[in-house]
């Protein structure tokens, strides 16, 4: 599965016609992660779960917090401990 990234998302598929997608902007030190979509082809495989790796990955490259309004990255950046270093 080929992730793959632009200024403001990262995603599975082609720039028109992703099959997931988690979108965020960057203000600051902050990256607000403000929508996650999977298709129904790819659901059930994790791909959210993969995007949202990614995107907290970034974070801790560029030394910057995750701000979810996405209620999909908030439930899953607030149940894994593993993230709890990039959440703001």
């Amino acid at each position: 599965m080929d992730i793959k990234q632009n200024e403001e998302s990262f995603y599975i598929g082609e720039k028109e016609g992703k099959k997931a997608e988690l979108h965020f902007t960057i203000e600051g030190e902050t990256i607000v992660v403000d929508h996650t979509f999977v298709s129904d082809e790819l659901r059930g495989q994790g791909v959210a779960g993969k995007l949202l790796h990614q995107v907290v990955q970034m974070a801790r490259e560029q030394n910057k917090k995750i701000t979810p309004t996405c209620s999909y990255a908030k439930k899953k950046l607030q149940d894994t401990k593993e993230y709890h270093d990039v959440l703001s």
